[in-house]
């Protein structure tokens, strides 16, 4: 929406972002404001602080009090900067000057919608990972949570988040910044390190100023930006190439950074949060992984603990993934047989809260009755239900095992149950320490 009471400014503006793409609304005074505003809602408001009929800050304040993530962009006379500063301080996303380039005016338009989106998405994500951590029931998932919103509280600019995959690091990332406070209001700015192509990560996480490179037409904002004052998530750090290492060690150290093909230098204003799934002690004395910065990182590390490890929480996650996806499919089910209760309860979920969070919807799904039974499991799960209540070798599932899948859980069960001792896991499965070291060496489950 633009608000200016000069038809022609209203015209070439409209002009513009219309060819842009975009559909605009016009009014020159409040009152058309608000009644426009009455019919449909903006995606950004475009606004003159001197109106016929009173201030456009009247406006401003009321836009945010209805929407705080509409972008308003404040459009003040040359030389009259005492309103657009009051503006900005209102929580206005930024200000131009009259007469304005409109070529400038559309790229600032576009980073406030994209950090809008980026808003949006945040949001979206965590609400949707909340579903990921849902409970703590064991005395181990107790204490991580605890330490989390302790660590999250304190003032920590750099917190190392390890552990298996699954285990809901992300989540554990979010409590981080929810405990920071305000963290409704501060962006979450996550980014998977493996998830983005090597050329294009260095400028991603830290932006680049226009003709950096062949495609860069114009500067671009970082994620390291535009995590200011809140969190920058960096999920598997372990796995950053070599020269996006050294830049992130500066990173942290120094707080500054500079964007791709830039000289200025910005200052980090969030706190950073990395996760791996690695041992990066092992990947630094393999020469993989810089030695200065794993310290760096390690300042304040939070280990996420297996599932396997808070077996209390097994049934009760499960459970409520039941009754989410119960809601989200339609499906009319009451819970699980006890078959079936048993079957997860004695697997041992190599990949951890997310396996177990798959297990169930697809239970969802398969599920004829009112009860998912044993045999709606996955195989390798089902097969566990078996044993636990035949005590004999387990029934082979109607469509069948993987196994590879069983076998290494069966290895995982042994060795958790024997606190790791290899001599008495391979008791516990009927084999020699040369079979069961070749298992884990097979599925790498390391020392």
């Amino acid at each position: 929406m633009v608000v200016d009471d000069e038809r022609m400014i209203r015209w070439s503006l409209r002009s513009c972002l219309e060819d842009a793409g975009g559909r605009v609304e016009e009014a020159a005074t409040l009152e058309e404001a608000r009644r426009r505003l009455d019919e449909q809602w903006p995606e950004l408001a475009i606004l003159d602080l001197r109106l016929p009929d009173g201030n456009g800050m009247e406006l401003l304040h009321e836009l945010r009090a209805e929407d705080p993530d509409l972008p308003v962009l404040i459009i003040t006379a040359y030389g009259s900067l005492e309103g657009a500063v009051e503006a900005m301080r209102a929580g206005a996303y930024d200000y131009v000057s009259k007469p304005f380039d409109l070529d400038d005016l559309l790229l600032t338009a576009r980073r406030a919608l994209e950090r809008r989106e980026l808003r949006r998405l945040a949001d979206s994500r965590a609400r949707d990972a909340t579903s990921l951590w849902p409970v703590a029931e064991s005395p181990t998932s107790k204490r991580v949570l605890e330490l989390l919103q302790r660590v999250g509280a304190s003032g920590a600019t750099t917190v190392l988040l390890t552990g298996e995959t699954g285990v809901g690091k992300g989540l554990a990332a979010r409590v981080l910044h929810a405990a920071s406070g305000n963290g409704e209001e501060r962006p979450f700015i996550s980014v998977t390190c493996t998830a983005i192509p090597e050329p294009l990560l260095e400028s991603e996480i830290f932006g680049h100023e226009r003709g950096a490179f062949t495609d860069a037409k114009e500067s671009k904002k970082g994620l390291a930006e535009l995590a200011w004052s809140g969190t920058l998530f960096l999920d598997e750090v372990g796995d950053l190439p070599p020269a996006v290492q050294a830049k992130m060690l500066t990173l942290l150290e120094e707080r500054t950074f500079r964007r791709v093909g830039g000289t200025r230098l910005i200052r980090l204003e969030a706190r950073t949060v990395a996760a791996t799934n690695r041992d990066l002690e092992k990947e630094v004395a393999a020469g993989r992984f810089r030695s200065d910065l794993y310290y760096r990182l390690k300042v304040v590390p939070v280990e996420i603990p297996p599932l396997r490890e808070r077996a209390e929480d097994i049934l009760p996650l499960a459970e409520f993934f039941l009754e989410t996806f119960r809601h989200q499919l339609g499906v009319r089910l009451q819970g699980f047989a006890e078959a079936a209760r048993k079957a997860l309860q004695h697997y041992a979920w190599p990949g951890n809260v997310r396996e177990l969070r798959n297990a169930v919807e697809r239970a969802a799904l398969m599920a004829p009755g009112q009860w998912v039974e044993l045999e709606d499991l996955p195989g390798e799960v089902a097969g566990f239900g078996s044993m636990a209540v035949t005590g004999d070798l387990p029934e082979l599932p109607r469509e069948g095992v993987d196994f590879m899948a069983l076998e290494k859980a069966w290895v995982v069960e042994a060795l958790r149950r024997c606190q790791g001792n290899r001599s008495r896991a391979a008791r516990l499965l009927g084999m020699n320490r040369d079979q069961i070291r070749y298992r884990i060496d097979k599925f790498d489950l390391g020392d």
